[in-house]
C-alpha cells in the first residue's frame, strides 16, 4: 500500500532497529514539553528495544505493528491489537500511531489510523480506540477531526511517568 510516496508494510523482526530509534525520536519530539525531565531522560533505545524486540518478533495474539517508508526511512508507524485498560472496554486498542514530522499533513497518519480500524475491524472489533496525553493538544484536534470522541479519562502509571490520558474511540464495526 503506497501513500504520499510512502510504502505502508507490516512491519517485522528485521526493521527492529529503524522501529526503535523512529519510536524513541518521535516520542522525544511530542513528549519534550509534556514528560518530566526524569523521564524524557530516561527514554532511550535501550529501554524501548525490549518491547519492540517481543512485539515484531513473537506479537501478542491480535497485536500487529505497520510501517510506512520512504526510501527506506520510516515515517510512520501504527500498532494496534487487543485493549490493555479497562477504559477501553471491548474496542480494539490503537497503542501507538506516530508520522514523521516532515510526513504530517500529507494524508499519512489518517491512513494509518484507517489500516488500524480495518484490521481491527477484521479481527472482530466494533469500536476502536486509543489514549493520548490530556496536554498533546496537536494530536487531539486530529483524532476530533478524524471523528474520535472522548470516551474516558485515566492515569497511566506508566513504567516513569504518571500520565493523564484521555481516551478517544470510534465505530468501526459495520
Amino acid at each position: 500500500m503506497a501513500s504520499a510516496t510512502a510504502l505502508i508494510r507490516p512491519a517485522n523482526s528485521a526493521d527492529l532497529d529503524a522501529v526503535v530509534a523512529f519510536h524513541v525520536r518521535l516520542w522525544r519530539e511530542t513528549y519534550r514539553t509534556m514528560a518530566p525531565e526524569a523521564a524524557y531522560d530516561a527514554l532511550d533505545e535501550a529501554r524501548r528495544r525490549p518491547s519492540w524486540q517481543a512485539s515484531l518478533s513473537q506479537p501478542k495474539l491480535g497485536q500487529q505493528t505497520w510501517i510506512a517508508e520512504r526510501q527506506g526511512e520510516v515515517v510512520g508507524l501504527v500498532a494496534f491489537g487487543p485493549a490493555s485498560h479497562e477504559v477501553f472496554g471491548d474496542a480494539g486498542e490503537i497503542k501507538h500511531l506516530y508520522v514523521d514530522s516532515k510526513a504530517r499533513r500529507t494524508g499519512l497518519g489518517r491512513k494509518l489510523a484507517a489500516l488500524a480500524f480495518a484490521e481491527l475491524a477484521k479481527s472482530g472489533f466494533d469500536r476502536a480506540a486509543l489514549a493520548v496525553v490530556r496536554d498533546n493538544h496537536t494530536a487531539i484536534r486530529f483524532y476530533e477531526a478524524m471523528g474520535g470522541r472522548k470516551i474516558g479519562a485515566y492515569t497511566d502509571p506508566g513504567p516513569m511517568w504518571r500520565s493523564e490520558n484521555l481516551a478517544y474511540g470510534w465505530e468501526i464495526g459495520e
